[in-house]
């Protein structure tokens, strides 16, 4: 076959550093279309990778895309973390001091769930009245099978 072809489906999720309440109603809009590359070029165009969804709370974004086949997702990770960092630190004073954490979580998403992650990622606000992040993504955690020692999970 003379042509690779790929359909990475993934759903990322990361929050801001030690979860501090950075991301308002006000800004998400705006910093999701800045990652996606609505705005302009976003970060997830220059990294041949689509957004599906881009959702979430004041302390943790939800990324539903299909993953480059040409990047390792790190990789596009690092770059969508520090790109979005770089983007909203002089939207407001009080994002001088914006991080990400260091980590993330990825996770394999069948065609057939799309439609739900999207339902997901779109009901955030109500899902967090009843769960923080990171019982939710202890959800995940265990959803995926992946062992994971808790000192390790959080910053």
């Amino acid at each position: 076959m003379p042509q690779s072809l790929a359909k990475i489906i993934t759903h990322i999720i990361f929050s801001t550093k030690n979860r501090t309440p950075f991301l308002s109603k006000e800004i998400r809009p705006q910093l999701y279309s800045y990652m996606a590359g609505i705005l302009m070029a976003g970060i997830l165009d220059k990294c041949n990778s689509k957004a599906i969804l881009i959702g979430g709370v004041e302390d943790h974004v939800h990324i539903l895309c299909l993953l480059s086949k040409n990047l390792a997702p790190c990789k596009i990770i690092e770059e969508v973390k520090k790109g979005s960092s770089k983007w909203i630190k002089p939207h407001a004073a009080n994002l001088a001091k914006f991080q990400w954490q260091n980590g993330y979580g990825i996770f394999s998403v069948r065609q057939s769930n799309v439609e739900v992650v999207q339902k997901y990622i779109a009901q955030q606000e109500d899902h967090h009245r009843k769960i923080s992040f990171q019982d939710e993504f202890r959800g995940f955690l265990k959803k995926y099978g992946l062992e994971y020692d808790e000192r390790y999970v959080w910053d």
